[in-house]
């Protein structure tokens, strides 16, 4: 399960757009908190799907 976990949420950092990736280093609080909640979201989603889908497939 961990390995499943791990690389579920590789693939979400891995295709992350690019304004999410450049708002995680910026200095403004409020953008940095939208990219942090955007990014979550994104990986919770993706581990949901993969507790749904038996095959373990994290590509989404």
């Amino acid at each position: 399960m961990a390995t499943v976990t791990t690389s579920t949420i590789l693939a979400v950092i891995e295709r992350a757009p690019q304004w999410v990736r450049r708002d995680l280093e910026a200095r403004d609080d409020a953008i940095r908190a939208r990219a942090e909640e955007t990014l979550a979201a994104m990986i919770a989603a993706a581990l949901q799907h993969a507790d749904k889908d038996p095959s373990g497939d994290a590509a989404g």
